[in-house]
């Protein structure tokens, strides 16, 4: 076991102690920035980064709205605020059936259901602010060279001010945030699941529907048919906005930013960051462009 995950089942056994929950047996689905643990007893715990308890806090209720709204989703276990270990936030999960990743018509069908949806005013969502943590990855990183640095730093200035000149499109409305096929769960009966509600926020519906024009145009892993199933689920086909190549670009930005982040925790990480950054640079011809995924 690495030493992130040796840090993590200890952050975990902590958290399950305060709750009053068994963490014998428990199992890491996933050790990233947000670490997530298999517990006996159907609970799923994710540890949270640290400092973002009131983000954890809104996973919660955002999860209470949508499930009392008629949208499949996690629902909370156990407790109704995030136990606090050593200043990360610990929630814990029902564990859904045995399921898959969800199609990219099935992203765009939940995402209907969302986008139609009036949030409460209690539910206080936080406007997008897509660059927020891309300008932080970027400045934080340490395998850039000064002038790859310089240049995705003067990209990030340019795309913030393009976004706030942004042409009219769909009204607005409550996001997912980071919709994408790895954050739906499809279980054996079909019933699709909307994932990791840690981004949700309020603004333009057309930034749940780019990561999907943005895998179809820019890295070729949605195909042109699945692209065909998600426009016509969801009614709208992005890429046709005047809009598109502003969001697109800032998506692009996002993969290249978490991937440097990535890279700065998991050296095995650091050739497909770099590369990434060459392909926005335009070191490695035009689009669609081959990224690996890290972990």
């Amino acid at each position: 076991m690495s030493a992130v995950a040796v840090c993590s089942r200890r952050l975990l056994e902590i958290a399950c102690h305060q709750a009053g929950i068994p963490s014998a047996g428990a199992e890491p689905i996933r050790i990233a920035g947000n670490a997530i643990w298999r517990l006996p007893g159907r609970i799923v715990a994710r540890i949270g980064r640290p400092d973002c308890e009131a983000v954890a806090d809104k996973e919660l209720a955002v999860a209470r709205w949508l499930a009392d709204s008629g949208v499949r989703t996690v629902r909370p276990a156990v407790m109704d605020k995030p136990v606090l270990v050593e200043g990360r936030p610990v929630t814990f999960w029902e564990e859904l059936p045995p399921h898959r990743p969800g199609t990219a018509g099935d992203v765009a069908r939940l995402l209907k259901q969302m986008h139609r949806l009036t949030p409460p005013s209690s539910l206080h969502l936080p406007p997008l602010a897509p660059l927020a943590k891309t300008r932080h990855q970027i400045t934080g990183s340490d395998i850039l060279s000064p002038g790859d640095r310089s240049w995705l730093k003067n990209r990030a200035d340019q795309l913030a001010e393009e976004f706030d000149r942004l042409p009219p499109g769909l009204p607005a409305c409550a996001l997912h945030g980071d919709a994408w096929d790895g954050n739906v769960a499809v279980d054996a009966d079909g019933t699709a699941y909307l994932l990791d509600l840690e981004n949700v926020c309020y603004g333009p519906p057309e930034w749940d529907l780019v990561s999907t024009a943005v895998k179809h145009l820019t890295t070729a892993t949605v195909t042109a048919a699945e692209y065909d199933a998600f426009r016509r689920a969801y009614g709208v086909d992005v890429t046709l906005w005047s809009g598109y190549p502003v969001l697109a670009g800032i998506r692009e930005l996002r993969m290249v930013s978490f991937a440097l982040q990535i890279a700065d925790e998991h050296a095995h990480a650091r050739a497909e960051a770099q590369h990434r950054v060459d392909c926005l640079r335009g070191r490695k011809g035009l689009r669609p462009w081959t990224w690996t995924a890290v972990p």
